[in-house]
């Protein structure tokens, strides 16, 4: 963080000192973790639905923090506020008013933190980028990496999500953007929202925060997102595969291992790409990337370069390993919903391959969480499309839903041996490992509360057993 004096974080919270100097200087890292407290540290006392951060108070100042933000007196140096969620908030826009960094921010319904990952990875090469890992684009997760900008950095990288209308609008707030990206408008948060259009006017809320200096980079290829210019006053850029779009990518193909390859071609030129990530939904996200860089004034070529050294990031998002015995276990267990589970199964019938040298394909499939009234018919969908894209064997798990799900393959299918229902996790690894042989591709993917995670984490473990 850039350095502040205990007085000059009251002021940025609207808070007041109390057992501390005001000229004491925080110099390190803010934590809410007091196991990651170093010397010179902020501690954040937040109070959790299991733990409370103001009984680690005294842990935190002996582990070098300066003081603790917190709401009550204690008997260290402190610096009181009403709300710690609203004083971290405040802190953070302090801090990155005072930091000279480019802010991009982005959001979307699906690709999120893969595509944060990328723009990250590619601006890194024009100077310090602060970035989060995995998501971290909530109320307490997004300030959090705000507040680690120095002087020195020069990007800072940062995904938005909304569970409620007015959530993006208070996060910009905090870090107002030079950039806003909208990837796409799906169906995650269905049940909250209740419509793809009420996604799409709380998602807008980031190309609203814009001013008339910022870019807005807005998906061509879908009609909500592309709508989305006339809610800005920013400088719009479109990203996509239509003809129309500013940034696009033609010649979309996918090499023996499912990863993309196609040529980015942008107002400045055009250049080759071949992406290490997994899936032909990263052709979008890499778009949005590409987008990004350009804007921001990377050249076609180091944009393009940059793109074919990128790496997957995020853990448990499309991670692709191979056992000893030449099973392939594709982890993408950290979210799901209804486009990101299309993306996934399209991507494991690629890897799969075709005509005689095809290998089995595995879905192991949990349940997709806040769909709303349309779960039901949104798990029968991803059923049928299993069967539809002839993915070997569908292994749903779960309760109602799943159910459903292998119901929709079952029905779609011809014999209903495309698919089996499971109750749990520990089901589902022992009916694979009575299947599984070399040469198989088994995808896992769920919605995080599932934890299927447990899958492909028990299918490596007896690969590296082997």
């Amino acid at each position: 963080m850039i350095a502040l004096t205990l007085a000059e974080v009251a002021e940025a919270v609207g808070g007041t000192l109390h057992n501390a100097d005001p000229a004491a200087l925080v110099t390190g890292s803010v934590e809410h973790d007091s196991r990651k407290l170093t010397e010179g540290s902020l501690f954040v006392a937040i109070v959790g639905e299991r733990v409370d951060g103001h009984d680690y108070a005294e842990q935190a100042v002996a582990a070098g923090s300066v003081a603790v933000l917190a709401t009550r007196q204690l008997d260290v140096p402190t610096v009181l506020v009403d709300d710690v969620q609203l004083a971290l908030g405040r802190l953070a826009r302090a801090v990155v008013q005072r930091a000279d960094a480019e802010v991009v921010a982005l959001t979307g319904s699906a690709g999120k933190t893969s595509t944060k990952d990328l723009i990250a990875q590619l601006l890194a090469r024009r100077g310090e980028t602060v970035f989060p890992p995995g998501s971290m684009n909530n109320e307490i997760g997004h300030p959090m990496t705000a507040l680690r900008v120095e002087p020195t950095t020069k990007h800072l990288v940062l995904e938005m999500g909304a569970r409620h209308k007015g959530d993006i609008d208070y996060l910009t707030a905090i870090t107002p953007p030079t950039v806003g990206v909208v990837l796409n408008i799906g169906t995650a948060h269905l049940g909250e929202f209740g419509s793809k259009a009420g996604i799409a006017e709380a998602k807008g809320e980031l190309v609203e925060a814009l001013t008339s200096d910022g870019i807005a980079i807005l998906n061509a290829d879908d009609p909500l997102v592309r709508a989305m210019a006339s809610r800005t006053k920013a400088r719009v850029l479109y990203f996509g595969e239509s003809p129309n779009a500013d940034v696009r990518a033609t010649g979309v193909r996918l090499d023996d291992a499912g990863r993309p390859q196609f040529t980015l071609t942008t107002p400045a030129g055009s250049a080759p790409v071949r992406l290490r990530l997994y899936g032909e939904h990263h052709v979008s996200n890499a778009l949005a990337a590409a987008a990004v860089a350009v804007a921001l004034g990377m050249s076609v070529d180091d944009t393009a370069a940059a793109l074919g050294e990128a790496e997957a990031l995020s853990r448990w998002r499309m991670e692709v390993v191979e056992r000893a015995d030449g099973v392939t276990v594709v982890n993408d267990a950290y979210n799901a919903n209804p486009e990101s589970m299309r993306a996934a199964l399209r991507a494991l019938v690629s890897m799969g391959g075709r005509g005689p040298e095809r290998r089995r394909t595995f879905a192991v499939l949990g349940e997709m969480r806040e769909l709303g009234e349309d779960s039901l018919t949104e798990h029968d969908a991803i059923g049928r499309l299993a069967v539809r894209l002839d993915v070997t064997r569908l292994v749903a798990v779960g309760g109602r839903d799943a159910a459903c799900m292998e119901l929709g393959a079952r029905n779609e299918g011809s014999w209903g041996e495309e698919s089996v229902l499971v109750s749990d996790a520990d089901a589902a690894v022992e009916l694979l490992r009575g299947q599984l042989r070399p040469g198989d591709v088994v995808l896992v993917k769920a919605s995080r509360s599932v934890g299927l995670e447990r899958v492909a984490e028990a299918l490596l473990a007896d690969g590296a057993a082997k």
